[in-house]
């Protein structure tokens, strides 16, 4: 993303922190629920207690609350553009590893990661294809060990209510971009009706 497409993430964040606080609505999700289902989803690509992880646009750091109240306590590490966000997750889990920036901010070694996780954050309209989307799963993919987890909103869903500054994916062409990285790639769209999400797993 460029420089304007950053400030005006940050701003966004910014004003929908001061509106509603600690919050769901903070982070443009309808509900704790549905932010739930979706942390569901993506842990079920294997995430379990002791590995390391790292979340791209971690918000508040939600995930990681949601792993230790399941019982799968994991080396946490998570990246959001927004430095509020950041600000109130390192009071709310002053033991995780939180940094602010993007992605492409940091220079991670290849592998560092057990998994890579990433929910909602690609779903912002960029005007571009899709294009930064794509080289976000692609490096996602290079930092992981054993896979990446990652949902989008889905444009093939007939309900799926006007989009404003969002955008939507086809989940039969990302999950064919994601096949020419990894063969071993899985599209669940069975838990939310406008939603997907995408498993890529790395062999053995």
């Amino acid at each position: 993303m460029d420089a304007e497409q950053r400030q005006f993430l940050i701003e966004r964040h910014h004003g929908s922190i001061a509106l509603h606080g600690y919050s769901p609505h903070a982070l443009f999700w309808t509900s704790r629920g549905l932010q739930k289902i979706r942390f569901k989803v993506i842990s079920e690509i294997g995430i379990a207690a002791g590995d390391s992880l790292l979340d791209v646009g971690c918000g508040f750091a939600d995930l990681q609350s949601w792993l230790l109240g399941h019982n799968i306590p994991v080396v946490y590490t998570g990246l959001d553009l927004s430095p509020e966000m950041i600000s109130a997750a390192e009071k709310m889990h002053p033991k995780a590893v939180l940094l602010c920036g993007e992605l492409f901010d940091f220079e991670f070694a290849p592998a560092s990661f057990d998994w890579l996780v990433l929910s909602g954050t690609l779903n912002w309209q960029l005007n571009d294809g899709g294009e930064y989307a794509r080289r976000v799963i692609a490096r996602m993919y290079e930092l992981c060990r054993h896979g990446l987890a990652f949902n989008m909103l889905n444009a093939s869903c007939r309900n799926m209510p006007e989009l404003h500054d969002l955008v939507a994916f086809e989940p039969e062409e990302m999950l064919a971009f994601c096949r020419e990285i990894s063969p071993d790639c899985r599209c669940r769209t069975d838990y939310l009706e406008n939603d997907f999400t995408i498993y890529m797993r790395k062999s053995a």
